[in-house]
């Protein structure tokens, strides 16, 4: 056994994808000759991928896969046997298909249940890994996640291929050896290309464990994740020489790592002047256009200085580098204070009438449209949370006016960032102007909640709209299909509930909304559906929160208006759940549950204590009323997990009563008090959450 590279040298690869491919064209080979049985024991597959190779070394391959023992059916014993013992045709013919030569008698005789028939068993001769690794090949190429086929013609003139960008060389060595294998009308050999401007000459790779070596000698940085960290890492450095931190997203430290084979950190900067534009406006223009890390200095400020990744090692220490790249912000960060100042203007309030012409839905109509609605439903959740209805109505009549401007046609990312900044410039009040901007919040899962009472009812209320108007339509999400992000939309509804403890009503808020969108003609009420779908986003919140499907069901089953205590129930859940009692309450309040439901007619609430006859009910109910009053406490407080710990003390009189009381007594005064106290102990049991359903 030795170890095996194989290369793609090909033309500039896209860089979004680059992560993807070169890990799957390494998992598609390493699968394929592993099928195979052509690795050895310990063996590691290393993925490389730069802006102009894919490639894969793998180590403890074998040269000849080892033989293998099978057993094949060939047919049955009287159809392949003859009168004489011979071998009939049929027989022949189907050892002849599969390469057997082997006399009939030694050949065994297997009874299926149905038929006896005839076995062969014998060894398979490994094979050699060139056939392999062209297999191997042949299917990793084909199962790549390639984001968008290139056809191309080969060097013959007259075959077209098709690939995600033209291949110019196949390396494949076993060791120091090459392995005859062909991909695009190349043969493999040893050789391929360097950095293509550092180097010119074509060089060659000596053995599969030289290749690194070989191509970082070359200016190829060829491992992805050692290109990511080596440029985090200058870029930190350069940083701190400059008393300043970089600001480095992940997205885009991941598209400059697919850039650039060799990675060189450069500094520039820009005129003063333009730091007056917002600094989202200035970061978003260098990251986006020019994939440039804007730099904040030591007092957190936008400085007018930032880091560029380039690939080029520069004679003049980057000087020209620096100043080509000043040159080209320039003009971007010109057109960003060109837009800002253009848009300052005009208030954000004119704007408004230009929503009219902005469609939002076919069938919903227009944004403007839409903002009375938003507009109506934040003033109703406003009175609800507490929240000043006045500026959650003007805020959310501003909220999508930025749409209109020049900033947010340029660069939709930007959209209530911007409304913000126009609200401050027209004098709006500090509440509206800040909803304009997190009214949107949560954008994603860990993303922050908006943070004030006015922001969260015009998040809520622009969210709602969104569920109730589409789910109004038919709109609803199908499978992983959910191209209007309702999902999304729902959890951030949840989350703001929950962890801003917001002690409101769910339906009352859908109610709220219905009520805005019940006009708008081909609209139906589907509230049901939707208050189905919020519960499933709730139990997948809960389970996503540490909960069981036992748990979860516990509290979902209560069908609660106010999830503000959500978490608390679930803590206490979880705590109940480790005492000892548990399990003997759960099963308890299961079978009570069976009971209960199994009565016709209505069960009296009062308990008539004269008729409590035998002594476990007695003490059920003397156990029952004095812990009652405390446990009503802690459940008005909101102490859960207290309540439930104290509700475990009833284990011993559960137990007793249901050993020695017969609930269905014939006596119909004696059945009916008794279900009068399991109802009344059905009721305490079940508050903090339906304990029946955390039986096992």
């Amino acid at each position: 056994m030795t170890n095996l590279l194989v290369e793609l040298q090909t033309e500039e690869l896209p860089p979004k994808a680059l992560r993807k491919l070169s890990e799957a064209f390494a998992e598609g080979v390493q699968k394929s000759l592993d099928e195979a049985h052509f690795l050895g024991e310990g063996s590691k597959t290393k993925a490389y991928g730069a802006p102009r190779r894919l490639a894969v070394h793998i180590t403890n391959v074998r040269a000849v896969s080892p033989d293998e023992t099978f057993r094949q059916k060939l047919v049955p014993v009287k159809v392949g046997i003859a009168a004489d013992g011979s071998a009939t045709p049929a027989l022949k013919k189907k050892m002849a298909a599969l390469g057997i030569d082997c006399p009939v008698e030694k050949l065994e005789r297997v009874n299926d249940g149905k038929n006896e028939q005839l076995v062969y068993e014998g060894v398979r001769p490994g094979s050699e890994l060139a056939p392999a690794l062209q297999k191997a090949l042949d299917y990793a190429v084909k199962h790549l996640p390639i984001p968008k086929v290139m056809t191309y013609q080969l060097a013959d003139g007259e075959t077209t291929v098709s690939f995600v960008r033209p291949v110019r060389y196949l390396t494949a060595l076993f060791g120091a050896d090459v392995v005859p294998v062909e991909l695009f009308g190349l043969k493999a050999g040893r050789t391929t290309r360097g950095h293509r401007f550092h180097t010119h000459d074509p060089i060659e790779i000596a053995d599969a464990d030289s290749y690194e070596a070989a191509m970082r000698a070359a200016f190829v940085e060829p491992c992805y994740d050692a290109r990511r960290a080596r440029i985090e890492t200058e870029l930190k450095a350069r940083a701190e020489a400059l008393n300043a931190t970089p600001i480095m997203p992940d997205d885009l430290l991941e598209e400059v790592s697919a850039l650039t084979e060799w990675p060189v950190i450069y500094e520039s900067q820009f005129e003063k002047e333009f730091l007056q534009v917002p600094e989202e406006c200035l970061i978003l223009t260098m990251q986006l256009n020019q994939k440039y890390f804007a730099l904040r200095d030591a007092a957190g400020k936008l400085m007018n200085r930032f880091l560029l990744v380039s690939q080029l090692v520069a004679k003049d220490g980057g000087k020209a580098i620096s100043e080509g790249n000043a040159r080209v912000v320039r003009a971007r960060l010109a057109d960003a204070k060109f837009f800002y100042d253009q848009d300052r203007l005009t208030t954000l309030e004119s704007r408004v009438e230009g929503l009219r012409h902005v469609v939002y839905h076919n069938k919903l109509g227009s944004q403007y449209e839409r903002m009375l609605r938003v507009r109506a439903i934040a003033g109703a959740i406003a009175d609800l949370i507490g929240a000043n209805r006045a500026e959650a109505e003007r805020a959310a009549t501003l909220a999508k006016a930025d749409l209109r401007t020049l900033m947010v046609g340029e660069f939709p990312e930007l959209q209530g960032i911007m409304g913000e900044y126009y609200a401050h410039h027209d004098k709006e009040p500090d509440d509206v102007a800040l909803a304009i901007r997190e009214h949107y919040q949560p954008r994603y899962a860990g993303d922050a909640l908006p943070s004030t009472p006015v922001s969260l009812a015009v998040a809520l209320a622009d969210k709602l709209e969104t569920l109730v108007g589409l789910f109004g339509i038919g709109q609803l999400p199908t499978g992983e299909k959910d191209p209007f992000a309702l999902r999304r939309h729902a959890l951030g509804v949840l989350r703001m509930l929950i962890e801003k403890e917001l002690h409101v009503s769910l339906p009352e808020m859908i109610d709220a909304a219905w009520a805005a969108e019940r006009e708008v003609p081909g609209v139906t009420d589907n509230r049901p559906a939707l208050a189905e779908f919020f519960s499933d986003r709730l139990r997948v919140m809960l389970r996503d929160r540490g909960a069981t499907a036992q748990e979860a069901d516990a509290i979902l089953a209560l069908n609660l208006a106010k999830l503000a205590d959500i978490p608390k129930r679930l803590a206490a859940v979880q705590a109940f759940m480790a005492l000892p009692e548990s399990e003997a309450l759960s099963a308890a309040n299961k079978r009570i549950g069976n009971i209960l439901k199994k009565v016709e007619g209505h069960v009296e609430d009062v308990i008539d204590i004269s008729n409590l006859k035998e002594d476990a009910e007695k003490r059920l109910f003397e156990e029952l009323s004095a812990i009652e009053p405390e446990a009503d406490v802690l459940y008005a407080e909101g102490r859960f997990e207290e309540m439930l710990v104290l509700i475990a003390k009833l284990r011993a009189p559960v137990d007793a009563f249901f050993e020695s009381v017969m609930v269905n007594a014939e006596d119909p005064a004696l059945r009916a008090n008794r279900l009068a106290l399991l109802k009344r102990l059905y009721l305490v049991m079940n508050r903090v959450a339906e304990i029946a359903r955390l039986a096992k």
